[in-house]
């Protein structure tokens, strides 16, 4: 069983501490680039002339304090650690949460097969450096070899974060929940990391009702024959070409009488082949992450029950696999999504959309105050705005709101407009809408100019784009690892969190 649907630790131990304990392996302290050099972090984990001779060290190998530079010294005389690890923070003024996360990440990824390191990164700010840590540390290991692995490939075990004052309820809430952030993203990378022939609709509906029966949801799954008989045409089209059936997974918390309402939305296509219009063969592979949106709102739905938000979120994950075969559908098709508006497949890549919009409509059956959307839905996000930055459009005020608390948590989305005159390309001869326009100008702004047909009015509404950051093609950064990201998690707890508190 995955670690996404067990109680097996997807990260290290991460608890508080005055002090260095005689168990630590490796102490992890902060270096800057200081006018006059670098200069060493250490809180009160070290007297001066410890602090001192650890910062001599560091610069006799070269150390510079750059951002994420990790440099490894012996410890010297006197301190029960057997090294020192000093990792880069930048510029003092520049040294914020979100440094100390990717520094952070960047010692974990350092200290595989350490069984025990402390940290005075937490000594600058607690969050980023529990956060950097567990997520930094994480690795998808369920299908390496059998045989045990060697010593350093072990991700690292434990990590006491020094504080000056451990035992304090505020110094522990924020430890729990940025644990339970670090625990939320890790399982969404989970879900994206495995592979599509053991994480196909019916699995991934069977692994989401575990996590959300075990935190005290609603769970609903509706399977193919449910779907057809519902009238949900864009997961049942979308799915034809597969021997294995769509789903669609509903899970509710609820948060109380007075509560805003919020429906969460995540395209899960558990492999994409670009169905009859199939896609390249060269990188076809990473299409295992395009239910990196339904991973994503699983996790966070998962979160907001397990912190108590007082919000109601109701999250939909529309599950198919998007296959060729003598039963898919072809483009030129007709099919009629949920509620009734009709639309004529022109490309069955652009199958994201078709998903979606099923599950935006029966999300809009229950009112909501708001609506967020996430999916990896266009190759023209990474296009416009990188592998790194998603694309967030919507309605102009809400959309700014998820885009201005993406960019404070370190998810960097990006808001974006919605240009009326794309609306006319999507127009079609034989049906209401065309799935794509005829041209390849603005093909991020197209797919959500599409979703928005199917917003109810009234509601407050914004879409991520995530097909570049929910996954990794490249080198590990930060702490975040190649594969799965569990992008945009953190953005959006924190907007149900912000909506909680004020409307």
């Amino acid at each position: 069983m995955s670690p996404a649907t067990s109680d097996a630790p997807i990260g290290p131990e991460l608890v508080l501490a005055g002090s260095i304990t005689a168990r630590v392996d490796v102490l992890v302290v902060g270096l800057t680039t200081g006018p006059d050099g670098p200069e060493v972090s250490v809180g009160e984990a070290l007297d001066d002339a410890t602090a001192e001779s650890v910062l001599a060290g560091l610069v006799a190998v070269g150390a510079t304090g750059k951002a994420e530079e990790v440099t490894r010294v012996p410890a010297p005389a006197g301190l029960s650690v057997s090294s020192i690890v000093a990792v880069g923070l930048g510029a003092p003024d520049a040294v914020d949460t979100e440094q100390v996360r990717a520094s952070a990440g960047a010692a974990a990824r350092a200290l595989s097969g350490t069984a025990v390191a402390a940290t005075t990164l937490s000594s600058i700010d607690l969050a980023g450096a529990a956060e950097g840590f567990y997520l930094g540390a994480y690795t998808f290991t369920e299908f390496k070899a059998k045989s045990a692995p060697k010593e350093d490939a072990l991700p690292l075990g434990r990590v006491e974060l020094l504080v000056d004052s451990p035992r304090t309820a505020a110094t522990k809430k924020v430890l729990a929940r940025s644990t339970a952030i670090a625990e939320a993203v890790a399982t969404a990378r989970e879900f994206v990391n495995t592979p599509p022939s053991h994480l196909y609709p019916e699995e991934f509906a069977v692994r989401a009702k575990a996590l959300g029966t075990a935190a005290g949801l609603k769970v609903e799954v509706l399977d193919q024959k449910a779907l057809e008989k519902g009238g949900y045409g864009g997961i049942v089209g979308v799915g034809k070409g597969s021997s294995r059936g769509p789903r669609l997974v509903r899970l509710t918390h609820t948060g109380g009488r007075g509560a805003k309402k919020v429906a969460l939305v995540g395209k899960g296509i558990t492999f994409d082949t670009g169905g009859i219009s199939i896609k390249p063969a060269a990188g076809m592979e990473n299409m295992t992450s395009d239910m990196g949106g339904a991973a994503a709102v699983i996790a966070t739905v998962v979160l907001a029950a397990k912190l108590g938000l007082k919000v109601t979120v109701d999250a939909y994950a529309p599950m198919a696999e998007n296959m060729p075969s003598a039963t898919a559908q072809r483009p030129g098709d007709v099919l009629t999504q949920y509620g009734g508006t009709t639309v004529e497949v022109v490309n069955t890549d652009a199958e994201g959309r078709l998903v979606l919009a099923d599950a935006i409509v029966k999300a809009c059956e229950q009112n909501p105050d708001y609506l967020i959307d996430t999916a990896t839905l266009t190759g023209a996000q990474m296009v416009a705005l990188g592998t790194r930055t998603s694309g967030v459009m919507g309605t102009d005020d809400f959309r700014d709101r998820v885009a201005s608390i993406a960019q404070e948590v370190g998810e960097n989305a990006w808001a974006m407009p919605l240009p009326k005159e794309l609306r006319a390309d999507l127009n079609s001869k034989v049906a209401d809408l065309m799935n794509v326009t005829n041209h390849r100008w603005g093909g991020m702004l197209a797919a959500a100019v599409y979703l928005k047909e199917f917003v109810a009015d009234g509601v407050q509404w914004a879409h991520i784009d995530i097909a570049g950051p929910s996954y990794n093609t490249g080198g590990p950064f930060g702490y975040t690892p190649k594969g799965g990201t569990g992008v945009p998690v953190r953005t959006m707890i924190t907007v149900l969190e912000d909506i909680a508190a004020n409307g």
